[in-house]
């Protein structure tokens, strides 16, 4: 958050209100520089590097918790700068999405056998016996503002007697376990319903009056999907581009907040159908004699019509976040060709490198939202209950934060050498995956 400062005329009509408030703050910074060398140097810090050094402590009434936020020299203002403090004061936004992960010695907020049985077993990181805990140690933090850490108590406090869902894919389902696992620390949840394949589930907080749901709908339009519990399909994707899936739009009107998101699973070899006609395919069926239109021309096809529903306001009764794809990770090959990702820390913004494919889906995902908030709702926004959760480059450094071959258990305890799947795409629980709870309990808050 930066602060711009403008000058003001006219004060001479408050003058008596201007002196009083100069005198106080005038005797405020008299005070705290008197505290300040009273105590001449802090206690003996030790710096990450390993050596050791003293430091001031700075004055306690002048400084904020988040140094970004103190512009230079505003420890020496001096009568007619404490004057022109009397005026308007523009706050800038911070972007919480823009920012770097950096070591944090506290770790995460519940552990792997804290949170019952909510953790899926393929992110189960931990119990799987994932050897190294480093990447357990990072925080995500804006470049301009502090973002406060998650706070269950007060996100349960905040949604009583409300209620969540959580729609798409399986990276969703990933998210809203971190969710439950990081509220399960004040009250534990309890299962409430789940589908016959236990894809989609709802959870309630009895104590708080709190729903959560769980709602599987890859696509988001309706889909006719051919595939077992690993993922393997035995024919193509039946995809009807203008249908959008009544599993989740019929809740809609009785949601106070949604987080809505699909992505990868448009990558898979599909049919495309409009007007209930085969139009086109991506990864065409042999002898289909359909045109390959590519992943790239459903997913904007759908997402026009998901986001011209959402951006609708008689189609939803609260809040709508869209958050956007989240990058994998896999190296040398993917999921189910060799494909690895053995980083154990996070990797640089200059190492990072974000794949075509993530780029096209973000970019798509990013100009349809635009477009249907622009057409639907002006510029406005419509009142700031839909809006955008963009994650993608957030996690595009944390290589480090997947099972990879720990999401089956102790991969390699009866062969060191074996070759195992890995998974580059979920994220470990806890994990990297648990601070979109904080960039999302903030932007509640705090808008």
């Amino acid at each position: 958050m930066k602060l711009k400062v403008f000058s003001v005329s006219k004060i001479h009509k408050n003058v008596f209100l201007i002196k009083l408030f100069s005198a106080i703050l005038i005797t405020g910074l008299a005070f705290s520089l008197f505290i300040f060398h009273s105590s001449d140097f802090s206690p003996v810090f030790a710096s990450v590097t390993g050596r050791f050094e003293a430091r001031f402590l700075p004055p306690k009434v002048i400084v904020p918790e988040n140094e970004d936020l103190i512009p230079q020299g505003a420890l020496f203002l001096d009568l007619q700068d404490l004057k022109n403090c009397v005026k308007d004061i523009e706050i800038e936004k911070c972007n919480l999405f823009a920012g770097k992960w950096i070591p944090d010695s506290s770790g995460p907020s519940y552990t792997n056998s804290s949170c019952g049985n909510l953790i899926d077993g393929h992110q189960n990181c931990i119990t799987n016996g994932r050897p190294d805990l480093d990447f357990l140690y990072w925080k995500w933090k804006p470049h301009d503002c502090l973002l406060p850490r998650f706070d269950p108590r007060k996100f349960l406090q905040l949604m009583r007697n409300k209620s969540w869902a959580f729609i798409g894919d399986s990276i969703v389902r990933n998210h809203v376990e971190s969710l439950l696992c990081m509220l399960y620390t004040v009250e534990e949840p309890v299962e409430v319903y789940h589908d016959k394949e236990y894809k989609s589930k709802r959870w309630h907080f009895p104590i708080h009056n709190l729903t959560i749901s769980n709602v599987w709908s890859p696509f988001l339009v309706q889909a006719a999907i051919f595939e077992d519990s690993n993922g393997v399909s035995s024919a193509a994707v039946q995809l009807h581009l203008d249908k959008l899936d009544e599993t989740w739009t019929s809740l809609m009107p009785s949601l106070d907040y949604a987080i809505i998101s699909t992505g990868k699973w448009y990558l898979k070899a599909a049919v495309y159908h409009e007007n209930a006609k085969p139009v086109g395919c991506h990864i065409c069926p042999e002898k289909s004699r359909l045109v390959e239109l590519g992943f790239d021309h459903a997913y904007n096809a759908s997402l026009r019509n998901v986001m011209d529903f959402i951006a609708d306001e008689t189609n939803r009764k609260g809040t709508v976040f869209f958050r956007t794809s989240t990058p994998d990770h896999f190296q040398n090959g993917e999921w189910h060709n060799g494909g690895t990702c053995k980083q154990t820390e996070p990797v640089s913004d200059e190492e990072a490198e974000m794949k075509n494919v993530h780029k096209i889906l973000r970019g798509l995902e990013i100009g349809q939202f635009e477009r249907a908030v622009r057409e639907k709702m002006g510029e406005d926004g419509g009142g700031g209950n839909v809006k955008l959760l963009d994650f993608t480059g957030m996690l595009l450094t944390r290589s480090d934060g997947h099972p990879g071959a720990y999401r089956q258990f102790r991969p390699f305890d009866k062969d060191k050498n074996a070759k195992v799947q890995n998974d580059c795409l979920h994220w470990c629980l806890p994990g990297p995956i648990d601070y979109l709870n904080d960039v999302i309990l903030e932007t509640i808050v705090n808008g």
